[in-house]
């Protein structure tokens, strides 16, 4: 059999951190590549990442020239990892494991690590304002539909679409989000005197993270800038108005004052432009990520807890483990090379969010402890999400 040939017509849909690497390495391949975005425009907005070593790994892996360095460039190394209670009590310090010539986890923020994938990406296969609507396939191809009318008819197609994919839903029908106990914020401040220096802190509530803070490092201007987030526990409304008004309110006051006085200010301080709300979801693992000619990465195949600090990780694997399948003379057909990718990352990925819910399930999300937990002492607990 013939290998699968170069230049095949790919539609990346959604412009996250896995789309762009896909569609940046699969046109450095000679494919066509198509990325679709719902927005007019690249989307940058978000807060701060802790990309685990494993993330850096993969973009070094997609041997992009010059994409590592501008990567490394956009963040710095973690340093230390400080574990205290609500009263702001030491519960444990330790410097962040590097081994000698191990490329670091950063603390980046989201919009460095999309700017230096859009610096390499030939702008020309973005197109924005399309909104997937549907998809359908046969032998010889598979075709896209958006919400304006328009459709693209190619190759392969491959949803990126993150959380509330559409490409997923109608790929495993059961798909379905698994609320996971918070409501949580996140913002970034101008700050150089909190959190410095690569320090990563949490404020730990019995069994599970109050909210936690790390030094991003100066933005363009120069000023000292400090990511943090915050987990509050409640109950997810039936109602998709009130929950999108909670979502509009700032950290609730009584819920601020339980912190110790300075890290409270450090959110208090934080303009309401900086700050993002979001009810914490995950998935179940699905069955498959690939169906014919169309296949998932990231949070569209596998969206799980920030507990392991996995989620941009995974899809970023994705996006290099599809595009090594899909390179001339890798496979005998394009959809060998689905296959073989979902042969590789299904059982990774599925062990990325049994993982991830093993250990919120551990640390809080209004579960009961269970007899082990309650005998592992706290920072061990918190380590692990990390």
């Amino acid at each position: 059999m013939s290998s699968a040939p170069a230049g095949l017509r790919i539609a990346v849909v959604g412009a996250g951190s896995s789309g762009l690497l896909l569609a940046l390495m699969l046109q450095r391949q000679g494919h066509r590549v198509s990325l679709f975005e719902r927005s007019g425009r690249l989307r940058t907005e978000g807060c701060g990442i802790l990309l685990v070593k494993s993330g850096v790994e993969a973009v070094a892996a997609a041997a992009v020239p010059g994409l590592l360095d501008d990567l490394l460039a956009g963040g710095h190394p973690v340093q230390r990892f400080v574990f205290r209670n609500l009263r702001g009590d030491l519960i444990e310090a330790s410097p962040a494991e590097r081994q000698a010539g191990e490329l670091p986890s950063l603390l980046i923020h989201r919009r460095a690590i999309l700017d230096a994938l859009w610096r390499h990406l030939d702008p020309a296969a973005f197109h924005g304002d399309h909104a997937l609507v549907g998809w359908s396939q046969s032998e010889d191809g598979v075709e896209a539909r958006f919400a304006d009318g328009r459709q693209w008819t190619g190759d392969l197609l491959v949803g990126a679409d993150g959380i509330f994919s559409r490409v997923a839903a109608l790929l495993c029908p059961d798909r379905r989000l698994q609320y996971l106990g918070d409501r949580v914020w996140r913002g970034v401040v101008t700050d150089a005197t909190f959190c410095t220096d690569g320090d990563f802190f949490v404020y730990a509530r019995g069994r599970g993270i109050y909210a936690n803070f790390f030094d991003l490092g100066p933005d363009g201007e120069g000023r000292g800038r400090t990511h943090w987030g915050f987990f509050q526990e409640e109950e997810l409304p039936d109602d998709r108005e009130a929950r999108q008004r909670l979502l509009e309110e700032g950290v609730p006051a009584a819920a601020l004052a339980k912190l110790p006085a300075d890290a409270a200010a450090v959110i208090a301080a934080t303009a309401p432009e900086g700050v993002v709300a979001n009810w914490s979801f995950d998935i179940d693992p699905l069955p498959a990520l690939v169906d014919g000619r169309v296949a998932l990465i990231g949070d569209a195949a596998h969206a799980m807890s920030s507990s392991q600090a996995r989620g941009m990780t995974a899809g970023l694997e994705d996006a290099v483990a599809l595009a090594a399948q899909l390179a001339p003379g890798a496979a005998a057909t394009p959809q060998l090379a689905l296959q073989a990718y979902q042969e590789e990352r299904l059982p990774v990925v599925h062990r990325y969010q049994e993982r991830s819910r093993q250990v919120s399930h551990r640390t809080g999300r209004k579960r009961p402890p269970t007899r082990d937990t309650a005998a592992t002492p706290v920072a061990e607990q918190h380590r692990k999400m990390l």
